[in-house]
This record gives C-alpha cells, structure tokens and sequence, in this order.
C-alpha cells in the first residue's frame, strides 16, 4: 500500500456478472442511490493480492454466495472510467479514474440472495437484455451485452 493512500479507496475495483444457464442475470439495487441497478461490484483493498480475490470477496459480501475462485471465469478485461465527482474524495487526491476488472458467475439456477442491506435494498433475476437497460453504468451494461452475445453465439437462449 504507498504511504500516502492511508485511510483512501484503491482506485481499482471488480465487477461480477452473476446469471444462471437460462440467461438470467442477478441485478442488484444500491442502498443509497435507488434509481442505480448494478451486478456485484466492488473496490479492491489495498491488502488484497489480486482482483479475483476481491471478486469472491464482493460476491459473498453483497450476495451470500461463497463460491471458489474456480468458480469465476475471468474475462481477462479491464475497464477504466472517470470517477463521479462526488465520490472522488474516497481516494488519493487527484485520482479521477477507476481500472475495473471483469469476472462472471453462471450457476445452474435462480438462487435466493442475501443482501447487505448497507450495501442494497433488493435483487432481481432478469433475462440478459433486461438486465443491460436495466444496469446503471456502461461497463456493466456491456458486459451483461457481451455475455449475451456470446451465449447467441453458442446456440444457447440469450
């Protein structure tokens, strides 16, 4: 961790896409931004060794869901985005950007969810397209978008 970043947000986070085999992707409402719908997010720490550690970290802290490193595919991608104005102050001064690393969870079936309430206030399971529009941010918009396209792509049901 350097020195100065004490007390700061690492401005590098995960982003898990959660669906099930009938394309089904886990939404999720945040707490204290109700029109934001997102998959399992979350800032990396500065202990933490690597960005899939933090994916099954989130996972089980936002969903309940424990789950093995295995378990994730990496989609070896990496977005950068500018940080909202009104969150810049949780990390470094003059950090304006985020790196976020993209993971996604295929399970079998719908799976009852528990929620930090902290965190988000409720959950839905909706097909791939209506989780895009539904996802607030752009990054997670795509990749609900890419992961649709891909099962299209397999012959399986988007």
């Amino acid at each position: 961790m350097p020195a100065d970043s004490r007390g700061y947000k690492r401005p590098e986070s995960v982003l898990v896409v959660v669906y099930t085999r009938a394309g089904r992707a886990l939404m999720l409402r945040r707490a204290d931004v109700p029109e934001f719908w997102q998959s399992i997010t979350g800032s990396m720490e500065w202990s933490d060794a690597t960005p899939l550690a933090t994916a099954v970290r989130e996972l089980r802290e936002e969903t309940g869901l424990a789950m093995m490193p295995a378990d994730l595919r990496d989609w070896h991608t990496s977005n950068r985005y500018i940080l909202f104005p009104h969150w810049r102050h949780k990390y470094v001064p003059g950090t304006i950007e985020n790196t976020e690393h993209l993971y996604s969870l295929e399970l079998p079936d719908e799976l009852p969810i528990v929620l930090n309430p902290a965190e988000h206030s409720e959950y839905v399971w909706t097909p791939l397209a209506d989780a895009a529009r539904l996802a607030f941010s752009w990054t997670n918009r795509d990749a609900l978008l890419a992961l649709q396209a891909e099962r299209g792509r397999g012959g399986l049901e988007p």
